[in-house]
């Protein structure tokens, strides 16, 4: 009967989107693949962030350290293991009895509480969830029920918790707490010895909603207790500085909580029948408050069983404190550490030099006949014979084409055009006598025309503004149709985008909850020509996409990425359709993903592309109603036609020469004083002292004396703006403000990944100027989203890796998901198919040492525990897994961000306000948050010492300006690394040699050597006396094309004046929608999420 159930329940797993299954032979201990693993060894006498209990008997403490759990004698010692290995073993807690140890270990997949024997034996998993994973358990006094926090997420992938029962042979639990949204969490249960009152931590903070850099200095989180018999719950304390980590005395007469007073976190006790609170201990480390603290905001600790002591974690010992007299005293311990590592995944690629291969084509579409096809890429509209033609240019246009769509007859093609300075058009153009016919007479933001069946009809969508093409001619956004023969344009609806006639013409479908980054629930409605007499046929969560067929018997859509077909049911309801529907058959189309779903002119056939290559699949091959036999599912990813665009990499002619300058070339720790540079187009030709370096006779010399020159800025974790999913601009003010302040090469791991290699190629072949562009495309998402990866095998990583590999990626971001079975196969996927992994950091602290044992590329975020001590310090210095902090969007405490906007007046810039819209930076520091110096060194500051003491035990540290700021965020970012004791010269090769290493290209960029592309900065002051001269920045040179930085004019060989940017128009229109939040690119902290631009 058992068996049966645990089955039944393992199907109601498979039915739910949000809940996961996880692939059973999948052991996290022994991972399936090519693993590669060392074993560390190191003998310490400190630890991180290590949970403490003391047995029932108080002879014995156990701990954690590093995912493994050890005991002493409660006076010290050689410490014992009971637990070591692959899995990450946490929070120990001892069974009333004595006999027992419970403990959150991953060993299972996921997070789930499991017990074994004192002595390590017998070890077994009690709970078994697979997606609302658990920690932090706590024993009942009679040792049959354990409680424990239940962790629940939505849209964001941190979430909150619920306090549950569970008994401990195991079953589905008992739920004790409700939580009150998916944000605040509630956590650290302690259960009174008579059994009557759980007390847990709950963050109480207002909004209803998680926010980073929240005061510590106010309540966040507050200390309430369960009553058992009632279930009522009472708060017990809180007020200033929270309160949190309760643990109950023996006696059940005394609750130990820690809080926060300024920038200590103390040790407090209250009395439980008076309510008076003192403190008893104030040199306790910072506590996780401000931070996401999924695992508690303090670790566990624990009383002695005379009620008179208690036994915590501090500076990296173990303490024991009296809390009557307030004698504190170290408990030593020494851990002899032997674990696994597992090699780093990382893998060199190949900047191209000379041409490449687009792998972003978009909107494409079929001619009627079936015999050629029109799409976008590189920034223009190109047709194609197929199968095996040569893409051509469909016009010699210079203003940026999109959106092609066929007219029924196939003689003519309807597109739209953008010019940053006369906006947008429709265009139409006759293919045989490459006439074209501007259609519209009014300028906008046009998207997604198309004709209708009897080709005497457009329907288009207009386009509200936005802050990379204004918000000029943008009014009244929404689907219009416009008469071709009497060019009359009539409103339809707001709402709504990718219009398409119904077969009969009497009506217009169209998609409305967005594509990507869109609400959870696409629909599929339809109105009439008046734009009355609204319809919903199809409602699909998760959808992307939904596309009807010309007869209106079918429909095509992308669901999480990947390609499926139904029948399209008509009958006057709403249908529910997705991956899994069972009311009409649904079909597979392409496993990996479908972009740019359309049909052929006969309904019969569907179209779709990946990357460069061109899928078509016919209905017959797909249901076997249709034809006697539908194609059985083959796991071999098939091949399609490949479109075959290539295109030259731009490049500039001549030579150019920068003589007499100071030269740091980042080639260790080189630098010339009196140094001369030569670039031969995009390569530097040489590099060294003034007086062993010719110079061709017919070179441009550039006489820089006093001044600096050295490698420019990569910043290894940006976020440049590419999530809208609109149409290219000519001139990006964020590219150009990175230019302009010295970043040369942008590793953006977040963003739309349509948007982001469209850049990245038009950047690569000169439409755009720009750095250098390389991303991870879409987050490998675990939570809620309508971009989510589900992972739950080793296919569906291989599936998501190969999708965004095809678009152009190099690297993957595996972002939160929840457990570590799926993360170690988001990372042996990455091995087979030469992809690089930047896990997101999430402020979860036990996570981030996993994903260093695991050997992720690296860590992206800073860990939020600070400092780190010996252990922590030799794993991951033996690891060589990298680290790009973020330090600008701190967590677990003040943004360093915020320091520079306190301590200079940003409003004042005059070459930031060049390059980004003046509205933008007046409401960022204007008015500006205003702490204590203090609170700052509390802040991002302590984590720049953390991360310092980890460079100088060797781990990689990379510079990541996280978008917050374009451009001068990366020096913001640069001087905080040596705000934490860096040096200066250490700081600049974090910001360039490092991390052109960390995405696999140091070969060709990030020093200044013979040979490498000639990516540099020139600096009026010298970074090495003071790292704030990083911002004397007067020219920038990328891949050879030198710039004015004040102006971003091109200058050398090829001079070029920049155009203006459309606020730089005397008739600039600035009126944002009321509900723009226009605070910063992301969440503050990291959402690493679209908002509107």
């Amino acid at each position: 009967m058992r068996k049966f159930l645990i089955v039944w329940l393992a199907g109601l797993f498979l039915l739910s989107p949000l809940l996961a299954q996880e692939e059973t032979d999948w052991n996290v201990s022994k991972p399936n693949g090519d693993w590669e693993f060392d074993q560390i060894n190191f003998t310490t006498d400190e630890g991180t962030w290590m949970n403490v209990d003391v047995s029932p008997d108080g002879n014995t403490i156990v701990f954690d350290m590093l995912g493994d759990i050890y005991s002493i004698p409660v006076k010290g010692g050689k410490a014992k293991p009971l637990r070591t290995g692959m899995s990450f073993d946490v929070q120990p807690r001892f069974s009333p009895d004595g006999q027992w140890i419970s403990f959150t270990s991953d060993a299972g997949g996921g997070d789930n509480i499991w017990v074994m024997k004192t002595d390590g034996s017998e070890p077994k998993q009690i709970t078994k969830e697979s997606f609302r994973l658990l920690n932090n358990a706590e024993w009942m006094p009679d040792g049959n029920f354990l409680i424990a926090r239940k962790h629940f997420s939505s849209g964001r992938s941190l979430g909150a918790g619920e306090m549950w029962q569970y008994h401990i042979t195991g079953g589905d639990g008992l739920q004790l707490t409700k939580r009150k949204n998916d944000q605040q969490d509630v956590n650290e249960p302690s259960v009174s010895p008579d059994g009557k009152y759980l007390y847990y931590s709950e963050d109480m903070s207002p909004g209803g909603s998680f926010q980073y850099n929240r005061d510590p200095n106010g309540q966040i989180y507050v200390i309430k207790r369960y009553d058992f018999k009632t279930g009522e719950i009472k708060t017990i304390t809180g007020g200033p500085g929270g309160a949190a980590r309760p643990q109950v005395s023996p006696d059940g007469n005394k609750l130990a909580f820690i809080k926060r007073v300024r920038t200590k976190t103390v040790l407090y006790i209250q009395d439980l029948e008076t309510g008076e609170e003192r403190p008893v201990y104030d040199q306790l480390n910072k506590d996780q408050q401000t931070a996401w603290a999924i695992f508690g905001v303090y670790p566990g600790f624990s009383w002695m069983p005379s009620g008179d002591e208690l036994v915590i974690w501090a500076k990296g010992k173990l303490k024991k404190i009296n809390i009557a007299n307030l004698n504190q005293n170290d408990i030593p311990f020494s851990v002899d550490v032997n674990m696994p590592l597992a090699k780093r995944v990382h893998f060199e690629h190949q900047i191209e030099r000379e041409s490449f291969t687009a792998k972003m084509i978009r909107d494409v579409k079929t001619s009627p006949d079936g015999k050629s096809i029109v799409f976008r890429a590189l920034g223009y509209v190109w047709t194609k014979e197929m199968p095996n033609g040569k893409p051509k240019r469909l016009t010699s246009g210079v203003d940026f084409e999109a959106e092609p769509s066929f007219s029924p007859d196939g003689k003519k093609i309807v597109f739209v055009t953008w010019n940053d300075l006369n906006k947008g058009t429709i265009a139409e153009i006759e293919l045989k006598s490459k006439n074209i016919t501007t259609i519209t007479s009014e300028k906008g933001i046009y998207r997604h025309p198309v004709y209708s069946p009897d080709g005497k009809s457009l329907a288009y969508r207009k386009e509200g503004g936005n802050l990379d093409q204004g918000r000029t001619f943008t009014k009244n956004p929404g689907i219009y149709l416009l008469n071709l023969e009497t060019k009359e344009s009539k409103f339809l609806t707001a709402s709504g985008d990718y219009p398409l006639f119904t077969k009969n013409e009497e009506r217009i479908f169209f998609q409305t909850g967005g594509k990507f980054f869109g609400n959870l629930t696409k629909s599929l409605k339809s109105i009439d020509l008046n734009g009355k007499d609204e319809r919903t046929h199809i409602e699909s969560k998760y959808a992307n996409r939904l596309v009807p067929s010309p007869d209106n018997e079918w429909v095509a859509f992308i669901h999480l990425h990947k390609a499926y077909v139904a029948p399209l049911v008509l009958n006057g309801q709403t249908i529910n359709l997705d991956d899994k529907s069972k009311s009409v058959p649904v079909a597979i189309l392409d496993k990996d993903a479908g972009l740019y779903l359309h049909w052929s002119k006969d309904s019969q056939t569907v179209h779709w592309t990946l990357g460069d290559q061109y899928y078509s699949k016919k209905l017959k091959d797909k249901f076997s109603f249709l034809e006697e036999k539908a194609e059985e599912e083959n796991e071999l990813r098939e091949k399609g036609i490949a479109i075959g665009l290539t295109a030259k990499v731009d490049q500039p002619k001549g030579i150019i020469a920068f003589t007499g300058a100071r030269i740091i070339t980042m080639e260790g720790d080189e630098v010339i004083e009196n140094g001369t540079i030569v670039i031969e187009g995009s390569n530097i030709l040489a590099v060294g002292e003034k007086d062993k370096v010719s110079i061709p006779k017919n070179a441009m010399v550039y006489g820089m004396k006093d001044k600096t020159i050295m490698p420019g800025m990569v910043d290894a974790h940006a976020h440049i703006g590419a999530f809208r999913d609109g149409l290219t601009v000519q001139q990006n003010w964020q590219l150009c403000a990175n230019l302009a302040f010295g970043v040369t090469t942008s590793h953006d791991p977040s963003a739309n990944s349509e948007t982001v290699f469209t850049l990245s190629e038009m950047i690569k072949n000169g439409s755009l100027v720009g750095p250098r562009i390389f991303s991870t495309g879409f987050i490998l998402y675990g939570a809620d989203g309508d971009f989510k990866a589900v992972i739950n095998k080793l296919e569906d990583a291989k599936s998501s890796l190969r999708r965004t590999k095809a678009l152009g990626a190099n690297s993957v971001k595996s972002y939160n998901q929840p457990r570590r079975d799926q993360r170690q196969q988001v990372l042996q996927a990455a091995r087979e198919l030469g992809v690089n992994v930047v896990p997101e950091g999430g402020s979860t602290f036990f996570h981030n040492m996993s994903m260093v044992q695991d050997g992720h590329t690296g860590i992206e975020h800073n860990i939020p525990i600070a400092p780190v001590y010996n252990d922590v310090l030799e794993l991951w210095a033996q690891s060589k897994v990298g680290y790009t902090p973020t330090l600008i969007v701190n967590y677990g405490g003040l943004n360093g961000e915020n320091y520079w906007y306190q301590k200079t007046n940003v409003w004042e810039n005059e070459k930031l306000l060049r390059f980004t819209p003046r509205g933008v930076i007046d409401a960022r520091s204007r008015h500006r948050t205003m702490a204590p110096d203090e609170e700052y060194e509390n802040g991002h500051i302590l984590t720049a010492k953390q991360v310092n003491a980890l460079a100088d035990r060797g781990v990689k540290i990379n510079l990541g300006a996280h978008g917050q700021l374009q451009g001068l965020g990366a020096h913001w970012e640069l001087w905080s690394f040596v705000q934490g004791g860096m040096s200066n010269h250490d700081a600049l090769k974090v910001a360039t040699i490092n991390g052109a290493k960390y995405i696999g290209m140091d070969k060709e960029i990030g020093s200044l050597k013979e040979g490498k592309l000639a990516d540099l900065i020139i600096m009026d002051k010298n970074p090495l006396e003071d790292i704030k001269n990083s911002n004397s920045i007067t020219h920038t040179m990328i891949n050879g094309r030198l710039y004015n930085s004040a102006t971003m004019d091109e200058i050398g060989n090829e001079p070029k004046t920049r155009k203006p940017f459309y606020w730089e128009n005397n008739l600039f229109n600035e009126a944002f929608p009321w509900h723009e939040s226009i605070q910063t690119y992301m969440h503050s902290g990291c959402g690493c999420h679209a908002t509107e631009q």
